[in-house]
């Protein structure tokens, strides 16, 4: 008993490919057809809107995004505006306090300056009278080293000792000069 296979053809050879076959083409194409149509009508159905759908959910996420983004940068914007005026304001509160206490502590310093000074005018007042009286004292002093010292020259040099009111005249003389 001989089967033939599948594949073979019931008049010997290879049978020809199913879409090239001129018998069948014709209700191919009215199969072809009707698939076509029933699957445009799926899609234009249920795919189309249920993906026009997600697209416009999408759409709209997004925009819900940028709009939350918008707002968000413009309390950021504000936070950073308000934040840098407050540093602004902290800066001019700190210069004004450090000009403030460099004012007061020159203020301080000059007062302290002017103590001193005055206590040293005091010391330089007293010493001045210290000094004149030394000189005074010194002058006097002088004045009788002076009349020895010449008297003594003199009696040196012309070997005999010269009266004192002499002697005490001359220098008061030089004295004056």
């Amino acid at each position: 008993m001989a089967t033939n296979a599948h594949t073979e053809h019931p008049g010997g050879g290879k049978p020809q490919f199913p879409p090239f076959n001129k018998e069948t083409f014709a209700s191919q194409l009215v199969w072809f057809a009707i698939f076509f149509i029933a699957l445009y009508v799926l899609i234009s159905r249920f795919a189309i809107p249920r993906l026009g759908g997600i697209i416009e959910a999408r759409r709209g996420q997004v925009e819900g995004d940028l709009a939350e983004a918008n707002k968000l940068k413009d309390q950021s914007d504000a936070a950073l505006a308000a934040y840098e005026k407050s540093l602004a304001d902290a800066r001019a509160r700190a210069q004004a306090l450090a000009g403030e206490t460099r004012d007061r502590l020159n203020a301080e310093a000059e007062k302290s300056r002017k103590a001193l000074e005055a206590q040293l005018d005091i010391k330089l007042v007293e010493a001045e009278k210290t000094i004149a009286a030394t000189k005074t004292s010194a002058m006097t002093n002088v004045r009788g080293i002076a009349v020895d010292t010449a008297a003594a020259i003199v009696q040196q040099l012309i070997g005999t000792a010269p009266s004192a009111s002499a002697v005490e005249a001359a220098v008061a003389d030089a004295l004056k000069r």
